[in-house]
């Protein structure tokens, strides 16, 4: 019954994890081979775990994430695309909510600011989210950037200049682009297209002008 009630959840999970650790042996590899290159001290895989190699790159991709998903759940909130599975109804008469029977959550019971909180509490951990992952990754950076000018012999820069670098504006937009790009993809395929049993499908013979499931 547990795993019936959250396979989806520990699947996605393990793989998160399986491709994280995947990451840290290639980023570890990786690292070790430029500190060769350079006649550097290679380092050990927890050192590496603290470098700005790893870190930036790990909360550079976390960081587009956190901005997709956040996006996505307020654009949604007020924009349609006829047709879509992924888009509320475009007609406001054919919407409903299914609500099971159940205890009522206590921010819904106590009202006022609470419930004002409970109502957007969704894009405000995402909000939150994101700005951890690009403060994270912005300090990654910055830390890669410096360990790479000292191996190179060159001046060191400060946190303001790299934030303001195209390097780092660079390694952010790559990832957002991506990330809007895979949304859309999302939306408009699921106008036509199919995938049966899927809650990210319109039903297989659902009319290509259906919105939602």
């Amino acid at each position: 019954m547990f795993w019936r009630r959250n396979g989806l959840s520990i699947t996605l999970a393990a793989l998160a994890v399986l491709f994280l650790s995947g990451q840290v042996l290639a980023g570890h590899a990786a690292l070790n081979e430029a500190l060769a290159r350079a006649h550097q001290p290679l380092l050990g895989l927890w050192a590496y775990l603290h470098t700005g190699h790893f870190v930036s790159a790990t909360f550079e991709n976390w960081e587009s994430e956190f901005l997709q998903m956040g996006m996505y759940v307020l654009l949604t909130v007020r924009l349609r695309q006829a047709g879509s599975a992924e888009s509320r109804p475009v007609d406001p008469g054919e919407e409903h909510e299914d609500i099971d029977a159940g205890p009522t959550p206590w921010p819904v019971r106590k009202g006022g600011a609470w419930l004002w909180l409970y109502s957007h509490s969704l894009s405000i951990a995402f909000g939150l989210l994101f700005a951890m992952s690009f403060t994270l990754h912005l300090l990654g950076s910055w830390r890669a950037a410096v360990a790479e000018h000292l191996r190179e012999g060159l001046p060191v820069e400060s946190l303001w200049a790299h934030f303001t670098s195209a390097d780092f504006w660079f390694e952010s937009m790559q990832n957002w682009q991506s990330e809007f790009l895979a949304v859309l993809s999302l939306v408009v395929l699921t106008i036509w297209l199919r995938e049966k049993d899927s809650p990210q499908s319109k039903p297989v013979p659902a009319p290509h002008a259906q919105t939602g499931d």
